[in-house]
């Protein structure tokens, strides 16, 4: 599959760097390799403590540079569970993630309690609340999956960070959707509190997308089920959100579980420098190509049910 948007100059949108510089992108690489895959079992003393020997053992300023953010698109719905699998039963090629939380203007010391919050598309380019939006191209409709996911809440949540800022998510590997690239988007948030089974109040931090190299992607999207999604699809260089900007961008680094059997699934992690005193929601910040409060015209369309919880500009 190949990239079809060539015309950068209209569809393009670089993100805005927050403050000045380049990142560093290897010391963020390794403080997130080495917090965000210690084992499951590790105690949150342990992987403080792991946390703060890899930041010691950077050089100086080698974490200062704050991610990049951008816009939280036109398919956010302020309803996302605190849970770890967010799957409910949709089907695709299994995808763990490992985050990092660290505060990028205090050494990269880890964000203890902030709530990383989550969501993406399908394997067919759907997102839970718009399930009669169509993805582009040529795929069947989201009700022919044949699972049990609620039409309102897959593929969506919210996870707290440990003591050494790190969260995890158990998910499957997005598709994608006219004209966009594959991709999650993101939002971190602190001062808040988890309240009836999502996350409440505070502010959020950072809003942000996490992204997939093209070989990886388009290897997943022979694969069943997301084979049945034909069409052209979106490569990194022609996306309108991604700028080219390595790990400072979103782009994840991706550790198959299986080197010979991709379908086995894959671990992704990456290390996320915000400011704690910020705030960006990421709302009416986008460009073109629908990452704004608007889908236009090339991008998927439709509007959630009329029993989908509401959609909100910022949580």
């Amino acid at each position: 599959m190949t990239g079809n948007h060539k015309d950068k100059s209209i569809t393009r949108r670089r993100a805005i760097a927050v403050t000045g510089g380049t990142l560093a992108a290897g010391g963020l690489a390794v403080a997130g390799y080495q917090t965000a895959f210690a084992d499951a079992g590790t105690t949150a003393t342990d992987a403080a403590t792991t946390a703060t020997t890899t930041t010691a053992s950077e050089s100086a300023g080698s974490c200062m540079t704050l991610m990049s953010s951008v816009t939280e698109g036109p398919y956010y719905l302020d309803n996302a569970l605190v849970r770890k699998d967010i799957t409910e039963g949709k089907s695709g090629v299994p995808l763990t993630l490992r985050l990092t939380v660290v505060d990028a203007t205090d050494g990269c010391t880890p964000v203890s309690g902030a709530a990383v919050e989550i969501w993406h598309c399908d394997a067919w380019g759907y997102y839970s609340g718009y399930t009669t939006a169509n993805p582009g191209g040529s795929a069947p409709a989201e009700s022919e999956d044949g699972s049990t996911a609620d039409d309102n809440t897959y593929l969506r949540g919210y996870q707290v960070a440990n003591a050494g800022g790190v969260v995890k998510f158990e998910t499957i590997f997005p598709g994608w959707y006219t004209p966009r690239t594959c991709h999650i988007h993101l939002k971190v948030h602190t001062g808040g509190q988890k309240e009836d089974g999502t996350y409440e109040g505070g502010k959020v931090n950072y809003t942000g997308q996490l992204f997939f190299a093209d070989d990886i992607a388009e290897e997943i999207f022979t694969l069943e089920p997301y084979s049945k999604h034909s069409g052209s699809y979106t490569t990194l260089d022609n996306d309108m959100v991604y700028d080219g900007g390595g790990a400072s961008s979103g782009l994840l680094t991706l550790k198959a579980v299986h080197k010979k059997d991709p379908s086995k699934g894959y671990k992704g992690f990456l290390t996320l420098g915000i400011d704690p005193d910020a705030e960006n929601t990421g709302a009416g910040s986008g460009g073109g190509g629908g990452e704004g409060g608007t889908p236009p015209s090339d991008a998927p369309t439709g509007t959630p049910p009329s029993d989908a919880p509401s959609v909100s500009a910022s949580s």
